[in-house]
């Protein structure tokens, strides 16, 4: 008769069942860990966000409280009378960055698809590095090589140029000192354009390049898939890009100050002098002494916060859209088929 087989335990691998060393973190505490530094992070930046809002708000309440509504209609800046209006630093903000977006964007984008899809690829990196060194120079340099050189440059050559053969429209007419709403708006084309290249490219280069593959598979050419595919593709984030460039020229001060020609005035020619309401703030805030004075330049920090915060929120937006790669194919299968 068999003997019982002896009931052992099974051997135990030291690999498996390697004791945890005390003090040693759990991987579930790590991770909840990291995700509190992370969330205490993101909440620090949304009250540093609040916090200056509502430091500037309380800066401004005297002028909104005697002011109202008025002083974003009035057209008169008198601090020595008390009169105060932000309406010519609305308009001159608002055409300088208007003249910038129309000079930059067809540039920028240029560079972009430059960088992207059109250009050949020994020289895309030394370009990129190029525009990327353009978003390095601080912004006072711009000011400084604008009022040295640009100023001088477009009351001899450019404005003269501009009258002789557009004069019959009013922004080209006026006195030719140089400095001024278009000398600013010249300046800040130069600042914003590789703000918007670089936001272009991006959007460009996220474009799937399955979607450039099948469009030369259907006999498009290298135009063709850009203009029917690329830029379809991608135009709700190039739009967002010349939003975040629009907000850039908005909230740019030194440059603007110093050749921007600091009148508060409301006029139809570019080659007047203007101003806008982050050089007004940096000029006269600490000059201010009266306390509506403070408060009058509050409000335009308010408001010029404003403005920035909503263009560089709605751009963020638009550049994280993506549409579905198979509209843009048809748009190149469609003409192919029609000719067919």
């Amino acid at each position: 008769m068999n003997e019982p087989a002896a009931l052992t335990d099974p051997p135990t691998s030291s690999a498996t069942h390697a004791p945890r060393s005390i003090g040693e973190p759990s991987h579930a505490l790590v991770d909840r860990s990291l995700v509190a530094v992370g969330g205490g992070a993101a909440c620090i930046v949304g009250l540093v966000l609040v916090a200056v809002a509502v430091v500037v708000l309380e800066m401004a309440l005297p002028s909104l409280r005697e002011l109202g509504f008025g002083f974003v209609t009035g057209r008169h800046w008198d601090p020595v009378h008390g009169d105060f209006g932000a309406l010519p630093f609305l308009f001159g903000t608002l055409v300088t960055s208007l003249v910038a977006l129309l000079l930059a964007v067809p540039v920028a984008l240029g560079v972009a698809l430059f960088l992207t899809d059109l250009g050949p690829p020994l020289l895309r990196r030394p370009v990129a590095a190029l525009v990327e060194l353009l978003a390095a120079v601080p912004g006072v340099v711009y000011g400084l090589w604008a009022a040295i050189v640009l100023a001088p440059l477009l009351r001899t050559t450019v404005e003269p140029a501009l009258e002789a053969h557009l004069g019959f429209l009013p922004m080209f007419r006026g006195p030719k000192v140089g400095v001024g709403l278009l000398c600013a708006s010249v300046v800040l084309a130069v600042m914003i354009l590789p703000t918007i290249a670089s936001m272009s490219r991006e959007v460009l280069r996220a474009v799937p390049a399955e979607l450039r593959e099948g469009g030369l598979a259907l006999g498009a050419t290298r135009w063709d898939v850009v203009r029917r595919i690329v830029l379809p593709h991608a135009k709700s984030g190039i739009f967002g890009a010349i939003l975040l460039g629009f907000g850039r020229a908005v909230g740019e001060t030194m440059a603007v100050a110093m050749v921007v020609g600091s009148r508060a005035d409301i006029t139809g020619s570019l080659f007047s002098p203007g101003y806008t309401m982050a050089s007004v703030i940096a000029n006269e805030f600490a000059e201010a002494t009266s306390t509506l004075h403070v408060a009058a330049l509050a409000e335009i920090g308010l408001l010029l916060f404003g403005v920035t915060l909503a263009f560089n929120v709605t751009a963020r937006l638009l550049v994280s859209r993506v549409r579905g790669p198979e509209a843009a194919l048809a748009r190149v299968a469609r003409p192919r088929e029609e000719s067919a």
